[in-house]
């Protein structure tokens, strides 16, 4: 496995070529901020293991009473100052969990609010972000995104999936995508996919209510929420039958695949200097645990590797 690029490596053509792009969609780099998901609110909690979760994996981390967490919940776009409101760029919302382990040692899920990807590779990603840049008002028809989507099915489904706005962060499901390969104590294993639930039913504005909310009702509504009390979310893995495809983001189970309790994130507040800890925290969409592996989906070491470059880049900005 190819690990992501270290402090001293310069940038694989692709990985440039990715953040280059989500660059040019953000109308240029915002020196301290991720290129996508860059409004975001990271919270400090407890993750507590469901009772049977064992059973479908020897990770260290379902494997104590209790962990230490930071989650972060954001929006989508690449512009810090993207209203929450903003149907076209600030969704799906995205959901980030660090577990740590020790002293330099931890393991992330990441998700956002569609249970799809637009594209099985990276590079086909990298297409479809530069046709959505080349496809302003000025372009001709058919624009080169309308080109894409049409040669793309897996494209056009993403685009065309409802992604309504939530009444909350704590009121959204989010996806981790790519699915995983879960190996028990006995070396049993079975895939899964991350679902963050929350804990009653998920709950969303039409679009007339959710253009009267100010342009940071989520955040407000989030330190509103947690003033009153800690923020539960819910964990479980969808499992995968056999002959499920397992390495392809594009094609999501059906929905009788059966969900397993992974366990519950109890949030109580805002990290301390959250702010400058937001540039610090680089997320892995690679597990990097004995436990819980990559299912080999091609995107992974691809997202490892912009997400590492992304953050150096965020940690050296003059802010």
């Amino acid at each position: 496995m190819t690990k992501p690029q270290t402090q001293h490596e310069p940038p694989d053509p692709l990985t440039k070529e990715a953040l280059q792009a989500f660059d040019d969609l953000s109308g240029g780099v915002h020196p301290g901020f991720r290129p996508a998901h860059a409004k975001g609110i990271l919270l400090a909690g407890t993750f507590i293991p469901a009772p049977n979760i064992a059973s479908l994996t020897r990770a260290p981390h379902v494997n104590r009473p209790s962990i230490r967490v930071e989650a972060r919940f954001s929006d989508f776009a690449g512009v810090p100052t993207v209203p929450d409101f903003d149907e076209q760029n600030a969704s799906p919302r995205g959901f980030a969990l660090r577990f740590y382990l020790g002293d330099h040692a931890h393991t992330d899920i990441i998700g956002h609010s569609v249970d799809a990807f637009p594209t099985r590779t990276a590079e086909e990603f990298v297409e479809f972000l530069h046709a959505v840049r080349d496809s302003g008002p000025g372009a001709a028809k058919p624009t080169p995104v309308e080109k894409f989507l049409g040669s793309h099915p897996a494209a056009l489904a993403f685009v065309q999936a409802p992604k309504p706005i939530p009444t909350s962060f704590a009121k959204e499901s989010y996806f981790s995508v790519s699915a995983y390969k879960f190996i028990n104590k006995d070396g049993v294993v079975k895939f899964g996919r991350y679902r963050i639930l929350p804990v009653d039913a998920p709950e969303h504005l039409d679009s007339a209510t959710a253009a009267k909310q100010s342009p940071d009702f989520l955040f407000e509504e989030m330190k509103n929420r947690l003033a009153h009390g800690p923020v539960k979310m819910r964990i479980v893995v969808q499992i995968a039958k056999e002959g499920d495809v397992v390495d392809d983001a594009t094609k999501p189970w059906p929905a009788d695949r059966p969900l397993m309790d992974f366990g519950t994130v109890e949030l109580h507040g805002a990290v301390p200097d959250e702010v400058a800890a937001q540039r610090q925290i680089i997320f892995d969409p690679i597990p990097r645990v004995d436990g819980i592996e990559s299912s080999g989906d091609p995107l992974l070491e691809p997202r490892a590797n912009l997400y590492v470059v992304s953050g150096r880049r965020r940690r050296s900005a003059a802010v």
